[in-house]
């Protein structure tokens, strides 16, 4: 990415409004093209130019996107800010069109579009104003409709719940309450996200009803006192206790009335909360495991088997009690990753320093990091040099030199040197505010097998539950046996419809595989992709940026009338009006060698193929071979030199006029040093094929293949070739994932099973566009992604065929009277217990 882009990523807001930053994700890769100039969407160079200024400019400011009102210096609320959807734009250009125009319209301040997403922010005086922009916006050829924001929406940690459906149980009480709008309860996270209208204690109390403990999540820290999970390991330990005391007691002389006591006591203490929970479940309509366990336990009082119930009780608080604690400590994975960032911050003010806050420091504020210490907000570099150990964020094993101008990361460790740094992000806004951000999101998000799993759970849990009440009542009516017997085996099979061992089998995998992949420095998505990198057979490579270091060096330089600096002057001026790799290869090399650029206008860029630019009223053209037999200038004095140097692996820039060539001038990449590691550990991990999309010539291409060690390869394509090769190798009946960086290889990315963006520390971009992202500027963590979830989907398997098994042995074994009833309590927490240490084993894959 140049440094033009990076400064417009970095000017922009942290929402996604800015169409800058959307641009350069959207515009196709050239960069291995033999043409010096990248691909752009819509119109010239100089077009292009204007462009991005004035999507810098629109970008909003520190803290001008953090809410739905803007607040001025004063504290008076100046502005409001309307969401639209947009419809109907082509490229970025038709996103700078609505944003110039609507920025002219009386009322607005601000306009963001977003041209990836179609999303358009408007800062506006009035609400008045929000009801004329679909017409404006209709007259420019376009579409808006409004998208209501979410004002009341809240996330709060639920504690309690045993597998999904608990969470069902508190979605459907919740949205029975008229003030609750939206409600969605996620097991894996543990956490709550409802839309309402009332106040937050109301919603704590309505969880609590339905048999649960909730707390605001923003007020965690302040709730640290006595908890509901202490609250139960007391009652499941006076329950245990009461059992102990009747079972020991039955074999002394103690009356048998004084036992059922201490039975019966231990039946109400240890199973008051979960009867609670089940009658708010019955009430929503939900058939979850306090309501089959519950049963269960009062059946077996009400036929006399005093025992049984309160064993079942206490085990079921028991395993309960386990459960949650290695959920929680699945869940804490990631929230773990918050103690890496430090609480403070030295902030230089004058010469004084002062401690302060990271929640109180402003953007542009600068702070002093001495060695040793970690880095408390990611910012510039203003003076010092320093080894960095970026780990924490890349998963990079060794630490990377940082001087004046670098960018550095909150969470990072500076090892030695002071550091003087510019703030450049809020505490919230920071890249590991992000990982942690998209990392709950992912957990949330359901795999294929979980949702199959949820919807299996929801048809078999009736079934038996319907099947136990036959159970119960048909036989004894057709005279097979006595009332109490055939009680016992349907309250049995109660207990063995509980399908939390297979309900849990999938959620927890895939929580401890993903946060796994972030404390290495990988973003999963979802479990969704999860599942497919572990299924991936192919792996597309973007060779530039990706296998090779993506910064061209000038190699040689041809000159067919010998003057050399004449002809790099000329291409300079070219050169100077693009930010492809290779034109700042070009330019860089005229600037070390003191050659200056000549006076041109006119500059144009030739889609896929080079550019152009007048000098003295004369065109000239810096581009690749194939321009030059398009427009029939013949190369014929440097056809064997040509041929030479594209076999040794170089990109030729040809400059010329339409009717002579001048010469040429030889770039080459270098291959990065993890690159043919990484392919060798893929080869090893038992990757299919390796594949590398270039648009360099077929020499060089075949000989990056050779040095990298990939597979097959495909040379001279155009940007949007990439995306046919990606549709051949998957027809070729391959699950294909393609790795680039996250920009300019968007259609490709999108294209494949799988998208794989590298270098998300550097780029807001690659972490919004792939499905998983390496943090990384290189493939080191790849063979482990790809271990760790084909890992993943082995243990899920496995998970889910134990659950399955467990369910099926414990159902023949109910009729012939071998299962007792608290057998079948202990094979169902038991299995849910195992099911859960399996999982957490995807923790400590290294």
């Amino acid at each position: 990415m140049s440094n033009t882009e990076k400064q417009m990523q970095e000017s922009c807001c942290k929402e996604d409004h800015c169409s800058s930053k959307q641009a350069s994700q959207t515009a196709p890769n050239s960069e291995e093209n033999t043409s010096c100039f990248e691909d752009e969407p819509c119109g010239n160079i100089s077009d292009q130019n204007s462009q991005m200024a004035a999507q810098t400019s629109a970008c909003c400011g520190d803290n001008d996107c953090k809410g739905n009102k803007e607040i001025d210096d004063q504290g008076t609320t100046s502005l409001e800010t309307f969401e639209y959807q947009i419809k109907g734009m082509d490229c970025p250009s038709c996103a700078t069109t609505i944003e110039k125009s609507l920025t002219k319209t009386k009322g607005i301040n601000t306009v963001q579009v977003n041209y990836g997403t179609g999303k358009m922010a408007v800062g506006a005086d009035h609400s008045s104003v929000s009801d004329q922009i679909p017409k404006h916006v209709r007259k420019l050829g376009f579409e808006a409709e409004s998208i209501p924001s979410k004002k009341n929406t809240q996330s709060y940690k639920i504690e309690g719940m045993d597998c999904g459906s608990c969470a069902m149980t508190i979605e459907k009480h919740l949205t029975r309450n008229p003030n609750v709008k939206e409600v969605s309860v996620n097991f894996s996270t543990g956490k709550m996200h409802i839309d309402h209208n009332t106040n937050q204690q109301e919603i704590i109390k309505e969880v609590e009803r339905a048999g649960f403990g909730a707390s605001l999540e923003s007020s965690r820290k302040q709730q640290e006192g006595p908890s509901e999970t202490k609250q139960k390991d007391a009652t499941t330990m006076i329950s245990g206790l009461l059992l102990a005391l009747g079972f020991f007691g039955s074999f002394t002389n103690i009356t048998p009335e004084l036992i059922t006591v201490l039975y019966a006591a231990a039946i109400v203490i240890g199973g008051y909360k979960p009867a609670r929970s089940a009658f708010y479940a019955i009430k929503s309509g939900s058939l979850d495991m306090n309501v089959l366990m519950a049963s269960a336990a009062t059946g077996a009082a009400f036929i006399g088997e005093w025992f049984e119930g309160a064993t079942v009780v206490w085990l079921f608080a028991l395993g309960n009690t386990l459960q949650n604690r290695s959920i929680e400590r699945t869940r804490e994975s990631i929230r773990s990753l918050i103690n890496l960032t430090p609480s403070e911050a030295t902030v230089k003010i004058g010469e004084k320093l002062v401690r302060k806050p990271v929640e109180d420091v402003s953007i542009n504020d600068r702070i002093v990091i001495k060695p040793g210490e970690k880095i408390p907000l990611d910012g510039e570099i203003i003076s010092g040099t320093s080894s960095i150990n970026q780990a924490p964020i890349t998963g990079e094993s060794m630490p990377i030199d940082k001087q004046q101008g670098d960018t550095v990361y909150a969470g990072t460790v500076n090892e030695n040197g002071s550091l003087e740094v510019n703030v450049t992000k809020l505490v919230e806004d920071t890249t590991i505010a992000k990982i942690i951000h998209l990392v709950e999101e992912a957990q949330e998000k359901k795999a294929p097998t979980q949702a199959f799993v949820d919807r299996f759970a929801r048809v078999y849990t009736p079934i038996v539950f319907g099947l136990a009440l036959l159970v119960m009542v048909i036989p004894p009516l057709l005279g097979f046996g006595t009332w109490s017997e055939w009680l016992y085996k349907g309250l049995a099979l109660l207990v063995v419809a509980c399908p939390c061992a297979l309900v849990i089998s999938t959620p927890v995998a895939i929580v401890s595989a993903i946060g796994n992949a972030a404390k290495n420095g990988v973003l999963i998505k979802g479990g969704t992709f999860l599942e497919k990198a572990g299924a991936i057979k192919a792996i597309a490579f973007d060779k530039t940026g990706t296998l090779t270091e993506g910064k061209p060096n000038v190699s040689e330089v041809l000159s067919i009338h010998g003057n050399e600096e004449e002809l790099i002057s000329i291409t300079r001026t070219i050169e100077e009006h693009s930010t492809h790799p290779i034109a700042q290869a070009i330019t860089t090399y005229a600037t070390e060698q003191d050659i200056d650029a000549k006076n041109g206008d006119s500059f144009k860029a030739i889609t896929g193929k080079g550019a152009q630019a007048t000098i003295n009223g004369v065109e000239y053209f810096a581009g690749n071979p194939k321009l030059y037999d398009e427009m029939n200038v013949p190369l014929t004095d440097l056809e064997d030199r040509i041929q030479t140097l594209q076999q040794d692996g170089h990109t030729l820039v040809v400059v010329g006029t339409r009717s002579e060539v001048l010469g040429v001038i030889a770039v080459a990449d270098t291959i990065r040093d993890i690159t043919v590691q990484s392919i060798q550990n893929l080869k090893q991990a038992g990757m299919g094929e390796m594949v590398m999309l270039t648009g360099d010539n077929e020499g060089t291409a075949k000989k990056i293949a050779a040095q990298t060690g990939v597979d097959r390869y495909f040379a001279e394509l155009l940007p949007e070739d990439k995306v046919t090769a990606v549709k051949k190798l998957r027809k070729e009946g391959k699950s294909v994932a393609m790795v680039g960086d996250g920009i300019n290889d968007a259609p490709a990315l999108a294209t494949a099973d799988l998208g794989i963006a590298m270098g998300g520390a550097g780029t807001d971009t690659a972490m919004e566009t792939a499905d998983i992202v390496l943090m990384a500027d290189n493939l080191e963590k790849l063979p482990h992604t790809i271990r760790l979830s084909r890992r993943a989907l082995t243990i899920i398997k496995q998970n889910v065929w134990f659950s399955l098994l467990t369910k099926l042995a414990a159902l023949f074994l109910i009729f012939p009277g071998i299962l007792t009833l608290w057998m079948a309590v202990l094979s169902d927490t038991g299995a849910a217990l195992l099911v859960i240490l399996n999982s957490m084993r995807l923790l400590k894959q290294k």
